[in-house]
């Protein structure tokens, strides 16, 4: 457990209460599979780091650190105090040494992103911080300082100059059809890195209910005398099984575009995350640590994901789930099942393919980050 008034690696600050620290805990140990194999297959390649960094004067990443210390205020013990006692305290907590700059930026939507390459910077909104409350905010910032700690500020921003990058030369034959791959699966690993930090948010504040009370917030606003932590995860719950194989394609159109998961899935994946053997085995004290990090198997990682998404498939509720579980295992009757699911789609003239210009009307505009820009952990939309 941690003492408080202790000083550790120049941190003057540590909780405010009593929480358990991870003395040298890897990243490894909170990752969501699917992004702890991208992350090690990335580690493993050689000289990778070294020739991105290299290229970082091409990247907004200067511009953004000069705008954000002329026209923000740099969290420290003479500004937001209490921010920067919360940012000490989760590294202190994840046993992270270099306690990353956190600037506050005046903007009334709620959020927040860890961006750079020579190294990490946290960003939050006003909006953000009248949003939450102490321990909602820490969660938050334990969130932010997870994907420092897992090295998503890099790998993301690489990834999305390689993006930009393949934008440009889009007007190559069969360009599109590469750029929309890469940006998919791009994407579907931000997803996933933002379950991960919600992990690492949760192994910070150590308190479920404050993030579950944060990303009721996000959702629905500073009212939480009208909202409830099971109703709102029964709306997970709803709209994992609801519906039929429209609403599950549905489902994908309308993600596709997102940078982060929906809300009410976040806190579902983080809730049954809290009841994981994984996470008591880290609360025990039993977790990978950052020196055996060099010695991961890249294809282990890969196995574990793929075994992931396996077992998801196969416990999933959504329609099109089972649909591909009962392909997989032979049952009867299946191309009567899909035109079954899909029968509303074919409606009377003019109506057929209305459901789906509706699921996705607005998402795309408003999830979209700006050219060049990493994309920021947007509270106000996703986050």
């Amino acid at each position: 457990m941690s003492d408080d008034g202790h000083e550790h690696n120049g941190h003057a600050k540590v909780p405010s209460r009593q929480r358990r620290r991870f003395p040298g805990i890897s990243s490894r140990a909170y990752e969501h599979p699917a992004d702890r194999s991208a992350l090690v297959a990335l580690r493993k390649l050689s000289g990778f780091d070294t020739v991105f960094k290299a290229l970082s004067g091409l990247l907004p990443e200067r511009s953004l650190r000069l705008l954000f210390l002329s026209d923000s205020v740099r969290v420290s013990d003479q500004q937001f105090a209490h921010l920067n006692d919360m940012l000490r305290d989760a590294c202190y907590i994840l046993d992270l040494e270099k306690v990353p700059p956190m600037y506050v930026n005046q903007d009334p939507q709620p959020n927040a992103m860890c961006i750079g390459l020579d190294e990490p910077i946290i960003v939050v909104t006003t909006g953000l911080v009248e949003l939450l409350d102490e321990e909602e905010m820490r969660a938050v910032i334990g969130h932010e300082v997870g994907h420092a700690l897992s090295g998503h500020s890099v790998y993301r921003t690489v990834l999305l100059f390689l993006t930009n990058l393949a934008i440009r030369v889009a007007w190559i034959p069969l360009g599109n059809l590469a750029v929309m791959a890469i940006v998919t699966a791009l994407r579907e690993w931000f997803r996933k890195s933002e379950l991960s930090a919600d992990r690492a948010g949760l192994l910070v504040g150590q308190d479920l209910r404050a993030s579950m009370r944060g990303l009721m917030k996000i959702a629905g606003g500073n009212h939480l005398h009208e909202m409830n932590v099971d109703a709102f995860l029964a709306q997970a719950e709803e709209y994992e099984a609801g519906g039929d194989l429209r609403d599950s394609v549905l489902k994908i159109l309308n993600v596709l575009p997102r940078s982060h998961p929906f809300t009410t899935v976040r806190a579902a994946e983080l809730k049954k995350w809290s009841e994981s053997r994984d996470y008591q085995r880290i609360m025990d004290g039993h977790y990978p640590r950052r020196s055996e990090d060099k010695d991961t198997s890249v294809s282990d990682s890969f196995r574990e994901s793929a075994s992931h998404y396996a077992t998801h498939v196969k416990t999933s509720k959504d329609p099109l789930m089972k649909l591909v579980t009962d392909l997989a295992g032979g049952a009867g009757d299946l191309g009567g099942r899909v035109r079954r699911g899909f029968a509303g789609f074919a409606g009377p003239a003019g109506q057929q393919g209305s459901a789906g210009t509706g699921g996705t009307g607005g998402t795309t505009t408003k999830d979209q980050p700006p050219k060049d820009q990493p994309p920021s952990d947007r509270p106000h939309d996703e986050d």
